[in-house]
């Protein structure tokens, strides 16, 4: 048995964020991460951070495109406050030791990012979530919590109508442990690999989301799944909006620069799910390139602005497809990059179960609404992950000591058993593949009425058959074929849900676009859509969006 004030699930930028908040506010804090912090997927970001710092920008001008770019369905209360504390936010993160790149003038450096009327995307090159995770891990460790590193997260305590913990596998001594709390962050990212070509690194496995799902927790708007546009052809490995921010041009096979067709205004730097869209329009009218594939140029940006400002791009190009993109095109096609929905919270992380909170990209507060703008997700780590950490500070202080129960741990003990001793059965890798395709052919960038009912009878056909999921490995410590049985239970419920979700959903809005129902339908569906979980799958209900000042309108770049 392990106590403690406050919890914090994940070690990302959300979870450091969430940690160090609560240890200032002077809790006892503990980490719970599946890996060690400084390989979480926060470090996987390239392109930048957002927050308008420079002359001719405006806090204002953040808010009205952050709130254009979410298609209206983004909360504006919470966009608000979000884009308001994006420049005091950048500036403690420099503080705290992150190198930023600098302009000649010696201010940070901002390229143009996709839906922004402003270049205000601040960045480290093409590393700037890996910078901004280092620059926080290394003021974490100036202070004192406890971390349980290679743990994996199985289930969240609730007891007597509130959060009392969680259940997690010490993957080294291969024992179940109860880690009682007071408050519990859950920050463990997206569920990026239910889908199989994505960006979403291989441990993006919605563990923190299915958790807060079976505890009860409600998850909002998981139809809204983006996919960003270019990714490389064979591998799905990004290549940053930072490389169109620095003037990259896609290409069909006619050498048109098609955008043009698409968003007049603002070409290449539309937002992504306008750009996805486009993508697979000319390849599908048969303007692509056979695999297929479009192209996206940087040769005319020539070698020291590619190799200084795009240096990762540089060596995934070079490594992972064989083309240097200082003489060569990129072959570019879209892949699943981010989760708009997650676990419902407030602005403060608070979910609807007392003493849960959520940030990051597990949660949805909403700031994204229907899609999301590129340099919006680091900040939302850092703004959202000090708030929720604030708040489980807050709420352990004045909570009575966790009640625990052997129980919570011997029931997912003994469902791990019966895998182990299963002799014959289902194993994980076939299922999750099995997922991946469906969700892959049937839930993209356009969606289909049959093709989505098809993707719902898949997904709940492996449900069945996960009932007789078995472990083969028999191992005690690092037994990562259970691991893989556990994500894979977790990503098909919520696999579930995504595609219950896009069923109900009867219009087209940002990243969910219905091919039946092609238009924005504000009169039936400006709310967010909530799903908790029932005996027989999810139970949809929906909640109204937050208005400010701005009134929904055409969305056009």
């Amino acid at each position: 048995m392990h106590r403690h004030d406050v919890v914090v699930v994940g070690a990302g930028l959300a979870g450091q964020r969430a940690a160090l908040a609560a240890i200032e506010a002077k809790s006892d804090v503990a980490i719970v991460s599946k890996l060690h912090p400084l390989r979480s997927h926060s470090g996987a970001a390239q392109g930048g951070i957002n927050a308008a710092i420079g002359k001719e920008d405006s806090v204002d001008t953040h808010i009205y495109d952050t709130v254009k770019g979410s298609d209206y369905l983004g909360d504006q209360d919470a966009i608000e406050f979000f884009c308001r504390e994006a420049g005091p936010t950048v500036i403690e993160m420099e503080h705290f030791g992150t190198i930023f790149s600098r302009a000649p003038d010696g201010s940070l450096a901002r390229r143009p990012f996709g839906g922004a009327a402003f270049p205000r995307t601040i960045y480290a090159a093409d590393r700037t979530g890996l910078a901004l995770l280092q620059g926080l891990y290394e003021r974490l460790g100036t202070e004192s919590f406890t971390m349980y590193d290679e743990w994996d997260l199985t289930s969240v305590v609730v007891h007597e109508g509130r959060c009392q913990g969680i259940v997690a596998f010490d993957r080294r001594r291969g024992s179940f442990e109860e880690i009682a709390a007071k408050s519990v962050v859950l920050a463990t990212g997206p569920c990026g690999r239910v889908y199989g070509r994505t960006t979403n690194s291989h441990t993006s496995t919605g563990d923190g989301i299915a958790a807060a799902y079976r505890a009860g927790a409600a998850l909002k708007d998981m139809e809204f799944v983006q996919f960003h546009p270019t990714a490389l052809l064979e591998s799905s490995i990004l290549i940053t909006e930072g490389a169109r921010g620095e003037g990259g041009i896609l290409k069909n096979v006619n050498g048109e620069r098609f955008m043009a067709r698409y968003a007049p205004h603002v070409l290449d730097l539309a937002s992504r799910d306008v750009v996805s869209r486009a993508i697979i329009t000319e390849v599908r009218e048969g303007r692509g390139f056979p695999g297929p594939y479009v192209h996206l140029e940087l040769m005319h940006l020539g070698k020291e602005k590619i190799e200084s400002r795009l240096q990762e791009i540089c060596d995934f190009c070079r490594t992972f497809a064989g083309i240097d993109p200082v003489t060569q095109p990129i072959p570019v096609m879209p892949a699943q990059h981010y989760m708009m929905g997650g676990i419902g919270t407030n602005i403060r992380g608070e979910t609807n179960i007392p003493g849960l909170l959520a940030a990051g990209e597990a949660a949805c507060v909403s700031i994204h609404g229907a899609n999301r703008l590129g340099g919006n997700s680091l900040l939302e780590t850092l703004v959202f992950g000090k708030q929720a950490g604030i708040a489980a500070a807050e709420h352990a202080a004045r909570a009575p000591a966790p009640s625990v129960d052997p129980a919570d741990v011997a029931k997912d003990a003994a469902t791990v058993d019966a895998m182990m001793r299963r002799s014959d059965g289902e194993e994980p890798q076939h299922l999750r593949i099995a997922m991946q395709a469906a969700m892959d052919s049937k839930v993209g960038v356009f969606r289909l009425p049959e093709e989505l009912t098809a993707a719902l009878a898949d997904v709940r056909a492996l449900q069945t058959r996960y009932e007789r999921v078995r472990v083969v490995d028999s191992s005690k410590s690092y037994n990562l074929n259970l691991t893989d049985a556990l994500e894979t239970g977790h990503m098909l419920d919520l696999a579930e849900a995504i595609v219950v979700g896009a069923i109900a959903r009867t219009e087209s809005r940002g990243a969910h676009s219905r091919v039946d129902f092609p238009k924005r339908d504000d009169a039936n569906w400006m709310r967010h859509t909530l799903a908790t979980r029932g005996p027989s799958g999810p139970v949809l209900s929906y909640a109204p969006v937050t208005y400010t000042r701005w009134e929904p309108k055409e969305r056009v770049y």
